[in-house]
């Protein structure tokens, strides 16, 4: 009889080992399951942000191909346009008024000159002449050139990072997207005043590359026109190209990096670049 209990009483402790085991397996089973689901979740999300950006790349080139075309077909006629106005104002000459209007003619003819050589800037292959460069003396040069803008909108500047900054990317090419960027949010509070706050840092694998970040206190920017804010072209303001930052996009891109918008939490008009 006792045999018989302790053999049921072993058993019952065997039994009670397989199925604590079995949970313990089901649990683990779970936790990998779950595991795998946030991975999956997250290289879908990461898949449909990289589709996006090949999308917008791929948009760009377009543009980009169709603005060469159009800009090589427009600078001829502005040049005869230009050379017969010129001639006209020396036949003017005393004449006040017909020459006033013939100025104006030279004057628009002028900004139309400007557009075409903006467009044939972004439409250039550019590649980057990466080596070694002081990031922070690049962004500290951009924040001097941007001082008289700054001062006319009345726009305070808060800048931040380490100094100095070796990386290797080209400088010259970092200088004017960040000057972009910097003329852009003074634009966008050029009624209001504010502040743009710049901050830059090293990051990636052992912080060889460059982020930076400039965010203004402006209206921001409205949400159906954050996919377009890249585009050629495009701006919401009644005066300037639209390439600024569709030239700071190119430069990213020469640098195999990443620019996105966003608006911030406080208000405002946030860039990120990293390259």
């Amino acid at each position: 009889m006792s045999d018989t209990v302790t053999t049921s009483s072993d058993r019952l402790d065997e039994l009670s080992g397989i199925i604590r085991q079995y949970n313990d397996v089901t649990e683990k089973l779970q936790q990998s399951h779950e595991q795998l689901q946030r991975t999956v979740q997250s290289l879908r999300s990461d898949l449909a942000e990289k589709n996006r950006q090949l999308e917008r790349k791929n948009r760009l080139a377009a543009l980009g191909e169709m603005a060469a075309g159009m800009a090589h077909e427009i600078r001829n006629p502005l040049g005869g346009i230009q050379l017969y106005a010129s001639l006209l104002a020396k036949d003017l000459c005393g004449l006040e008024q017909p020459l006033t209007l013939v100025n104006k003619i030279s004057a628009g003819v002028t900004r139309l000159e400007r557009v075409v050589s903006h467009v044939l800037q972004f439409t250039r292959e550019m590649s980057a002449d990466v080596q070694e460069t002081d990031a922070a003396e690049a962004i500290d040069h951009a924040l001097e050139m941007a001082r008289p803008a700054f001062d006319a909108a009345r726009v305070s500047c808060d800048a931040s990072g380490p100094r100095p900054l070796k990386l290797r990317l080209d400088g010259t090419l970092l200088g004017q997207a960040a000057l972009n960027l910097l003329l852009n949010s003074a634009e966008a509070m050029e009624t209001t005043g504010g502040t743009v706050t710049v901050r830059w840092s090293a990051w990636g694998r052992n912080d060889r590359r460059l982020k930076l970040i400039v965010r203004d206190t402006g209206p921001g920017v409205p949400a159906h026109l954050l996919d377009r804010i890249f585009n050629p072209f495009f701006t919401t303001k009644e005066t300037g190209t639209g390439l600024g930052l569709a030239i700071v996009h190119r430069i990213v891109e020469a640098h195999d990096g990443t620019i996105s918008v966003r608006n911030a939490s406080g208000g405002g008009a946030l860039f990120e670049m990293r390259i």
